[in-house]
């Protein structure tokens, strides 16, 4: 008698809880849930890990949670959606991931990988990226000038080389003086 006692009071503590409706418009999100034997409950706060937030679909799960038993205020934790969960990560490796198939994942060999349709950087100031080499199958495109502090170059040769091609270019004009010389020459 006395263990299912504890056991019933224990059971009111927390609960699996399936996502019915999600309000992110407030300062801590609100859940509608069900919860086991057809249980619901309306208006819960979903805590979230500082720094991190999503709007999970209807149809996620979580655990929610009711101090000391009480069921008239409790608050929702942990909410996953096993219908686009990242399967075959493998040990120590960490993905964010959407419905849609975006995803950043930090893989063994330190290496992130992210993957979407359109990337959009936003940086007010500036963007830096320290390393040796930058590769892209696709073109790249510049609304603005491209300065290089080291050579230019491409397939078929390089700036340096056109530049002294150009400065050193004559040939004879029609009135037998040379003509294509410049004085200053291209820069």
């Amino acid at each position: 008698m006395f263990f299912s006692a504890l056991q019933r009071n224990l059971a009111r503590l927390w609960s699996r809880a399936v996502i019915q409706r999600l309000n992110n418009t407030t300062a801590c999100q609100q859940v509608d849930i069900s919860m086991m034997a057809g249980e619901t409950k309306t208006g819960m706060e979903y805590l979230e890990p500082y720094g991190f937030t999503s709007t999970a679909h209807a149809g996620a799960e979580g655990v929610a949670l009711f101090l000391a038993g009480d069921r008239s205020h409790g608050i929702v934790i942990s909410v996953a959606d096993r219908r686009y969960r990242i399967k075959g990560l493998k040990s120590g490796e960490v993905a964010i991931y959407t419905d849609e198939g975006d995803s950043i994942m930090l893989k063994r060999g330190r290496l992130i990988e992210a993957t979407t349709e359109t990337f959009i950087l936003n940086a007010k100031n500036k963007v830096v990226l320290n390393t040796a080499l930058i590769e892209t199958p696709g073109e790249i495109k510049a609304e603005k000038s491209i300065t290089s502090a080291a050579e230019v170059q491409d397939k078929v040769g390089s700036l340096s080389t056109m530049r002294k091609q150009y400065n050193s270019h004559a040939h004879s004009g029609d009135s037998g003086g040379m003509t294509g010389t410049t004085t200053q020459g291209m820069k």
